[in-house]
């Protein structure tokens, strides 16, 4: 959303925590298809609450991963989350498209946290009218990005031989990913859940239209913390019993406690979320939720979700409406890796000069 450059197809890059995952798609007659997917962890002390503590492994793991996807472009859509990055719907008075673009800092100043000269700038038109077409008020994005946490990005990016050209926010992506595999032409109200390993993604859906986003500080690295800690195992011993393999470090039961513990504090904060939109706006429902994220895969989640905030769940399909080319796709990435590429599918979608 925050950078320019050429129109043609770009590589979705999505560096999150625990793991850089890669998305490039080609467009078809019907739609997408699926030419490369790959997924390769890095360490999670890289990057902790979002930012870059040590670029090197993470810039070593972006060009393995690129030179093992054999990609046909250099060119990358990336997106970044969390409390560097400010999202907000306002509602302004009608003017033209070039007029906001003109206005766009004045009016951000009084939304925005940050000294708006620390920030980089966008806004989508969200209804698509404006000028006389708003009949009053037109309804407006605002996205703000610390200038020094898009650097750190980007400058990945770069040092591993890409090329970013656009810059979007993971909840946009997931919106995007929405879009193209499901129905959004229904007046529903779905929440778009992505569970990553230190954050959770929240894009709330009105009609197909984006109606409220939140970050929380919270995702999969959270269960393997507390199951170090509480039973005195190494890092390595904690994620393999999040993952539900047994070892002898991590007594089952007391992992499986565990679990349910930290499932409850997930959904509690997810639920918060739900509540908080239905208080705030005119929709008193949310007609269904749509979980992706590694952390998604959590035993007992997506039951302690379903209790807690009485909404019908599904599990996200991120090519659900995706033609997958079986040569050059493994069937082992997609069926373990598939559910934690949903932003990078909708960041591959991206084209630059689109909103």
């Amino acid at each position: 959303m925050l950078l320019k450059g050429r129109l043609k197809p770009l590589v979705g890059l999505d560096i999150g925590s625990s793991a850089i995952k890669i998305v490039q798609l080609r467009e078809t007659r019907a739609g997408y298809a699926l030419e490369r997917l790959g997924v390769r962890p890095i360490d999670p002390e890289l990057i902790v609450d979002g930012s870059v503590m040590d670029a090197g492994p993470i810039v070593e793991a972006i060009r393995g991963l690129a030179g093992e996807c054999k990609l046909k472009t250099k060119d990358v859509a990336l997106a970044v989350s969390g409390h560097s990055v400010i999202v907000k719907r306002v509602k302004l008075s009608p003017m033209s498209e070039d007029e906001l673009e003109e206005m766009i800092k004045w009016e951000a100043a009084q939304y925005i946290p940050f000294d708006i000269n620390e920030v980089n700038l966008d806004f989508a038109i969200l209804d698509g009218q404006h000028g006389e077409e708003a009949q009053g008020e037109m309804n407006v994005a605002l996205v703000a990005v610390k200038k020094d946490k898009l650097a750190s990005y980007t400058s990945l990016v770069t040092d591993a031989g890409l090329r970013p050209v656009v810059v979007d926010v993971d909840a946009f992506a997931l919106e995007n990913m929405y879009g193209v595999n499901y129905d959004d032409s229904t007046n529903e109200v779905v929440a778009l859940v992505n569970i990553g390993a230190s954050v959770i993604n929240m894009n709330i859906l009105v009609g197909g239209t984006f109606g409220f986003t939140r970050d929380i500080s919270i995702g999969g690295n959270r269960y393997t913390e507390t199951i170090q800690k509480e039973l005195n195992v190494s890092y390595a011993a904690a994620e393999a019993a999040k993952r539900g393999q047994q070892n002898r470090e991590a007594d089952v039961t007391a992992v499986d406690s565990i679990v349910a513990t930290v499932n409850n504090e997930v959904a509690m904060e997810i639920s918060r979320s739900l509540d908080y939109f239905r208080t705030t706006t005119m929709h008193d429902q949310v007609h269904k939720l749509v979980l992706s994220g590694g952390g998604a895969k959590v035993k007992g989640l997506t039951e302690a979700l379903t209790e807690r905030c009485q909404v019908p769940l599904e599990l996200a399909n991120p090519f659900k409406q995706i033609e997958i080319d079986q040569k050059s796709v493994s069937a082992d990435v997609l069926r373990e890796s598939g559910i934690q590429a949903a932003v990078g599918v909708g960041l591959a979608i991206r084209r630059v000069g689109d909103r």
